[in-house]
């Protein structure tokens, strides 16, 4: 650091400043380079949703790829594969609020830097001109149309996981390898036998529960819950979403099925054996917790409730547009979220 000199060059006084000023910096560079560290550590743990702002395409579909380049990962499509469908340009039947728009905000940073973490892959699903799913309600049979366009986008990809955008990855640190997918043997049901919250039929001819599962779903009281699964990018995925999406089971039950699309999938989870050999249920809370509420019901399940000092991976804020607070939820978690994992001594040490 140099003070300025004057024309004539450096009086005694300058002297002695500069002289002051290298006996401080010697003195003190431990402190200085405390205090340098400090303020980089403070930076580094600040969320980046604090500071960003989410940049749509004009595309029916912003991707993010992110591959592990101490891995040496260099294949054109990831393993694994998150899908946020979002309506960014203010929603299908009517513009969206401003916690609306805060939710979906928050939610795609929370999915973008679990994906960053672990070399996954990220699929925005831009919805806002898709009208065909708001005709009598069609929108939540959207899943399976959204899935079959990324599967046709991403062939070499594995898994796709289906998160809707009212939730959120609580325990980042955790791959979806370790944590569902190399122990499937052990956590996985392939009959409903143990629970059966709809009473849908235990068993049915033709069934061969030896077929490797495909689809990786959860119960909760209502049924089967669609706002997280897993689905292996197959031949007999893609026949599957092709029966889901079928409009003829649309136009005969979508004034009876309460649920819609989860009513369609569990009706053909009763009748057809080939669905059923390729299902497995995986437990609710292991990618699919919910908060008080959720199911009324049965309020103190823990069988359903999400649990912060079990570290439960994913909580989903089902249902929480009918009577209860969204926004309020979802701060709720992300506080939690940013107490379990944006400590300093975390981010150092990779607890």
């Amino acid at each position: 650091m140099l003070l300025p000199l004057g024309s004539g060059g450096t009086n005694t006084n300058q002297k002695k400043q500069i002289y002051k000023l290298n006996l401080f910096l010697n003195n003190n560079k431990r402190k200085i380079l405390a205090a340098i560290t400090l303020l980089f550590v403070l930076f580094w743990i600040i969320p980046s949703s604090s500071h960003e702002e989410i940049n749509y395409n004009t595309s029916s579909s912003l991707v993010s790829k992110v591959f592990s380049s101490i891995a040496g990962v260099k294949s054109t499509s990831p393993k694994i594969m998150i899908i946020l469908a979002v309506n960014s340009g203010g929603g299908v039947l009517r513009w969206k609020s401003e916690q609306e728009w805060a939710i979906e905000r928050l939610s795609i940073s929370n999915k973008r830097n679990f994906c960053l973490r672990h070399g996954y892959g990220l699929a925005i699903k831009d919805m806002t001109t898709d009208k065909r799913y708001s005709h009598e309600y069609r929108e939540g049979w959207h899943k399976a149309d959204v899935l079959k366009q990324t599967m046709r986008e991403f062939p070499d990809t594995e898994w796709f996981w289906w998160l809707d955008t009212e939730t959120l990855i609580m325990e980042p640190h955790i791959s979806i390898e370790d944590h569902i997918l190399n122990r499937l043997d052990s956590i996985a049901e392939r009959t409903i036998q143990h629970f059966n919250p709809l009473a849908l039929p235990i068993n049915i001819a033709n069934i061969d529960y030896k077929e490797r599962p495909d689809l990786l779903l959860t119960q909760d009281c209502t049924g089967f819950n669609l706002g997280s699964f897993m689905i292996r990018n197959t031949e007999w995925s893609s026949l599957l979403l092709d029966m889901w999406w079928d409009p003829a089971a649309y136009v005969q039950k979508h004034m009876v099925w309460e649920h819609r699309e989860q009513d369609a999938l569990e009706s053909m989870y009763a009748n057809q054996p080939w669905v059923r050999s390729k299902i497995a249920f995986i437990p609710l809370r292991s990618i699919n917790s919910l908060p008080p509420g959720a199911c009324s019901d049965q309020a103190n399940d823990d069988k359903y409730l999400y649990s912060s000092k079990e570290n439960d991976f994913v909580i989903n804020m089902d249902g929480c547009s009918y009577g209860r607070d969204c926004w309020g939820e979802m701060q709720k978690y992300m506080n939690i979220y940013e107490i379990k994992n944006n400590k300093w001594y975390n981010k150092l040490f990779g607890i």
